[in-house]
């Protein structure tokens, strides 16, 4: 049985105000051939299909046709799909009843009988393999909310929120390990951060407020073959171990991310039991330039931008830029002379990123009460020192005050 495992597609999003559907598009068009050629049964995503709660009906669009198109190339493909923290949990089920007809199975949310008790039958899927039979049972968690996890027994000494969902994988683990029969495998599936997963500086939003929503490897039984992860944007293994894995996202989400290896993962599962994973590297529709590689000096950034020599390409296809500079003092201009440098060139300048050279100075605290009674260029004095490690010069103190005069 061959499963392929993706996650953190975030349909919709944008990167400093630039659309990103045609990066999209040319993943999801990449992943229906690879699934064609890898002859995959089970497509696993795990979560954050959109970039938010609230996705524009282009980005639905290209899911359900990603969808359509991968069950008419694919007749007996298998999809599961769970939810992620960007991800409208009710909006990305409600076409579940639909869908479910054409093999796709929508995980979206937790579901509660009368009494309270979560309904663990509609989280365990049977795998079909190729000849039809069931050869895996997956347990399809969704992105869990501190309301959704199971209580707790009384008395218990653990993190209600981490300890509830150890429970209920367990619960669920239990469910697969009675059902199974002799043979047949068992996947996991979550989105979640795991102890000692390595983070995206700037893409990845908190799941938790608080810190207390990384969770340990030893929430996955032991039986389990293969845990397919969502939420962190780098591939990785957690902890070495080959079998609990972050495929990571398709695309680079920020310059945070532009040096990441993105790819998805190809399951190869022998009777109950991992046999091998393979990355597949996914090309790049979209390259991210950083200019310099670290922050330089104002001359030496324009000088380099002015040397930048990149092939035609129509927009969508054309580079985004970050561009990095290190500055001694303030420089209203910069955005002019930056765009003149790269003015003719086919590249999107999406952001500039400013430093100070000198290394900034420790501003004692101060009480809101204390803040209260100091005068706007007394403040500005402070800032400006705390980030150039020098004294304000006279010509911007003389702007400043000229702006609070009554009536600027």
């Amino acid at each position: 049985m061959r499963l392929l495992h993706t996650s953190d597609w975030h349909l919709g999003q944008t990167l400093h105000n630039y659309e990103r559907g045609y990066e999209h598009q040319h993943f999801l068009d990449w992943l229906l051939a690879t699934l064609v050629a890898e002859r995959i049964d089970v497509l696993l995503v795990a979560g954050d299909v959109f970039d938010n709660a609230n996705p524009s009906a282009a980005s639905q669009k290209q899911l359900y046709m990603f969808l359509r198109q991968a069950r008419a190339r694919l007749p007996a493909l298998q999809m599961i799909v769970i939810a992620g923290n960007h991800d409208s949990a009710g909006r990305l089920e409600a076409p579940a009843p639909l869908l479910a007809d054409y093999g796709t199975h929508m995980l979206g949310h937790i579901v509660r009988d009368e009494a309270g008790q979560i309904d663990l039958e509609r989280l365990l899927l049977p795998l079909t393999g190729p000849n039809g039979q069931v050869e895996a049972w997956c347990l399809a968690v969704p992105f869990l909310r501190p309301g959704d996890v199971p209580k707790l027994p009384a008395g218990s000494t653990q993190d209600a929120y981490l300890g509830g969902i150890a429970l209920l994988y367990r619960q669920l683990a239990d469910l697969a390990l009675a059902r199974r029969q002799p043979g047949q495998a068992i996947i996991a599936m979550g989105h979640c951060h795991m102890v000692g997963g390595e983070m995206s500086n700037d893409s990845e939003r908190r799941i938790v407020i608080g810190g207390t929503e990384m969770l340990p490897s030893g929430i996955f039984d032991p039986a389990i073959a293969y845990a397919a992860l969502g939420h962190l944007h780098l591939a990785q293994a957690v902890g070495g171990q080959q079998h609990i894995r972050y495929c990571g996202s398709p695309i680079p989400l920020s310059f945070a991310e532009v040096h990441y290896q993105h790819q998805v993962l190809c399951l190869d599962i022998d009777g109950e039991q991992l046999r091998e994973v393979c990355a597949i590297a996914i090309p790049r529709a979209v390259p991210l330039l950083r200019v310099p590689d670290k922050p330089a000096p104002v001359v030496e950034v324009l000088a380099q931008l002015a040397a930048l020599d990149l092939p035609d390409a129509p927009q969508e296809a054309q580079p985004f830029l970050e561009v990095r500079v290190r500055l001694d003092a303030p420089e209203p201009g910069l955005r002019t002379r930056i765009e003149a440098a790269l003015d003719g060139k086919p590249v999107r300048l999406a952001k500039i990123e400013t430093s100070s050279a000198a290394r900034s100075t420790q501003i004692e605290s101060m009480t809101l009460d204390q803040l209260a009674q100091l005068q706007p260029d007394e403040i500005f004095r402070r800032l400006y020192q705390q980030k150039f490690g020098k004294e304000a010069p006279p010509e911007q103190l003389s702007a400043l005050a000229e702006l609070l005069l009554p009536g600027a």
